[in-house]
């Protein structure tokens, strides 16, 4: 378990929903939390490296900058390593995840266009050759994730 100061405390409970949208993101958490600059990012890089955070970075509504799926394929056990490689080939896929089901390998794609999504996901079927299941999204819901230290 990772024991967190209070400046560090502080830094999750500030940020962990909203980054400045400036030049220094980071110096402006720094003055907030009475850090410096180097310290946040230090603090930040080692949290990430250990596992304490998972990312850090935007959370983008694709649907209002451009278009997403989710998608999935039904993959013979044994060919599932060098599809999923295959599907990660393309730069509109954001990540993919293996499950328990005939649709075996899903993965989200994101794409300036409905257009691209579709070339996309036909592209893929294609050099696949697997049946392809597209899951585009009816209604958003926002989960926050957020909750106080």
């Amino acid at each position: 378990m990772y024991q967190l100061n209070e400046q560090e405390r502080q830094l999750l409970n500030l940020y962990q929903r909203q980054l400045p949208i400036q030049e220094r993101p980071y110096a402006t958490m720094a003055e907030a939390c009475g850090m410096s600059e180097s310290e946040v990012i230090d603090c930040l890089s080692r949290w990430q490296e250990s596992g304490v955070i998972s990312r850090i970075g935007a959370v983008v509504n694709h649907q209002k900058v451009g278009a997403s799926t989710l998608a999935a394929l039904a993959v013979p056990e044994d060919e599932i390593q060098a599809v999923a490689e295959q599907v990660n080939g393309f730069a509109e896929v954001n990540h993919n995840y293996e499950r328990e089901h005939f649709f075996n390998l899903w993965f989200v794609l994101a794409a300036p266009s409905q257009q691209r999504i579709d070339e996309v996901l036909e592209e893929i079927e294609l050099t696949t050759g697997l049946p392809l299941l597209n899951l585009p999204m009816v209604k958003a819901h926002h989960l926050d994730l957020g909750f106080a230290l």
